[in-house]
């Protein structure tokens, strides 16, 4: 009977074992699929963040090539108005002898419409004259070919203009050649009297 008893109970140990087997594997397997998963989202997570910085890059690619690009138009495009300017000069010359010599013809009629149209293309490119005589002089927009002694204006004023400047926005293409005061003998920057000529005298 004992013996009977004790065969059971080793049977029944024996038939449990492939259950907790099973178990224990099926465990195991989920554990592997999930560290799969986390692997593929990583991988997914690190693929995105390349996809995205790819992007930024041709982004930041195409921003610099139209940047570049607009840039090297306008480059250009100072440089052919600026070519421009001396014949602009030329024609007001020429103008302004011909009418200072009484001449009215149909050249000379001519000539400033030609001189108007240029006129007007500079006008539509934003080109404007840089205002000089009267203003203070200012080394970015003025360049000073000669100096003359003058009560009449204050000290470092432009009191002529040889040759026109211009700009095109607020960038110079051509700065203005000027004449500027500076004080007579006997007078300082502002205009007032030497204090030690005022004491010889």
């Amino acid at each position: 009977m004992s013996k009977h008893h004790h065969h059971k109970e080793d049977g029944e140990a024996h038939l449990a074992d492939p259950a907790s087997a099973e178990t224990s594997s099926g465990a195991e397997s989920l554990e592997a699929l999930e560290g799969k998963l986390a692997e593929k989202d990583k991988e997914i997570a690190e693929l995105k963040d390349k996809y995205l910085r790819a992007l930024a890059d041709g982004e930041n690619a195409r921003k610099r090539i139209r940047q570049q690009s607009e840039e090297s138009v306008r480059i250009q495009k100072e440089e052919l108005i600026r070519d421009l300017l001396p014949i602009v000069d030329n024609l007001e010359r020429a103008v302004g002898a011909a009418r200072g010599a009484g001449s009215d013809g149909q050249i000379v009629q001519g000539v400033e419409m030609v001189l108007r149209s240029l006129h007007d293309f500079l006008k539509s490119q934003s080109v404007t004259p840089i205002q000089s005589v009267g203003q203070l002089f200012d080394p970015a927009r003025h360049e000073a070919v000669d100096y003359v002694a003058s009560s009449a204006h204050r000290p470092n004023t432009v009191v002529e203009e040889s040759h026109r400047g211009y700009q095109i926005g607020e960038r110079i293409l051509r700065p203005a050649r000027v004449t500027v005061a500076k004080g007579v003998d006997g007078e300082r920057n502002n205009g007032e009297s030497d204090s030690s000529d005022v004491e010889n005298n």
